[in-house]
């Protein structure tokens, strides 16, 4: 190697004195925050300020007495009962289908994953016309659960049946990546050590999914309180027969109702701070445990 091949300091090109990469790109930072706080503030934070402002801009005794109408204590407890049913009956699916797809290398899992996300995919409204097509008067089991006099569509089976179909991914698409990482080595040991297939689940596994677990019935359980698409197709909307809350929401408003609208919404807001809440404790329960 030669002298004249080795750089001096003059083929340098050193940045101007006083400045730096990091301060020429100061204000990429704040620019995008304010882009952030600003598109929040007009889809969410506004619109939220502006329910709670519209259910107690006439006092809080004009809010309570909403609350106790019968049009919304029936749409209440009747989004809790779909709620009720549909969060353990999709616990249950979810465990299972978890269990055969994080568990078991098959063909066909791709699929079987794929089908699972559906409801992810469509369109709740397509959904509660899919029900209709299936079980309603003209549809294919029809004209059989007419001959024997149950009634699916505009009736609370068929919302149920929604509700269900809309939740269906939760629990095993937050338990599938928990199993697939935890791993059998822990169930292996304990097969080996006698344990029967209950005891495995309820001593080995649950204890190792349980934060995963939790999580996605927290996710299905506000997903059931809040549905509107499917359930309002399937339903039909009556007063005090098959109304849920966010069909309350819908009907009070479009009767002019906008206090007892607004009301409810503050009370499915509620739900949803709550599950935000809960989704928190868990993220950092589930953080905890991996740290351990």
């Amino acid at each position: 190697m030669t002298a004249n091949n080795i750089n001096s300091p003059a083929d340098y090109k050193f940045p101007p004195a006083g400045s730096s990469p990091s301060q020429e790109k100061a204000w990429v930072k704040p620019t995008l925050i304010g882009i952030a706080s600003g598109y929040l503030a007009l889809v969410l934070f506004i619109p939220m300020l502006n329910v709670f402002y519209q259910a107690f801009r006439k006092g809080f005794e004009p809010f309570l007495s909403n609350l106790t109408s019968p049009d919304f204590l029936h749409a209440a407890q009747l989004t809790l009962v779909i709620s009720l049913i549909v969060v353990p009956v999709n616990t249950v699916f979810g465990l299972c289908a978890a269990w055969v797809i994080g568990r078991n290398k098959f063909r066909g899992r791709t699929l079987l994953i794929s089908i699972l996300d559906v409801p992810f995919a469509i369109s709740p409204v397509v959904a509660g016309l899919m029900i209709v097509l299936l079980y309603g008067r003209v549809g294919w089991f029809g004209p059989w659960l007419e001959a024997a006099n149950i009634k699916v569509i505009f009736a609370f089976p068929g919302m149920v049946l929604a509700t269900a179909f809309v939740t269906l991914p939760f629990v095993a698409r937050e338990v599938i990546p928990v199993l697939e990482e935890v791993g059998t080595d822990q169930e292996e040991a304990a097969k080996t050590l006698g344990a029967n297939d209950w005891q495995i689940f309820w001593n080995v596994t649950l204890p190792s999914i349980r934060w995963g677990l939790l999580y996605g019935v927290i996710l299905t359980n506000a997903r059931a309180m809040g549905e509107f698409g499917a359930v309002s197709v399937v339903s039909g909307n009556i007063a005090k027969k098959t109304q849920t809350l966010p069909l309350f929401v819908e009907d009070a408003y479009k009767q002019y109702a906008t206090q007892a609208a607004f009301s409810a919404a503050v009370i499915l807001g509620f739900l949803g701070v709550i599950t935000l809440v809960l989704k928190e404790i868990l993220e950092r329960k589930t953080s905890i445990k991996e740290v351990e």
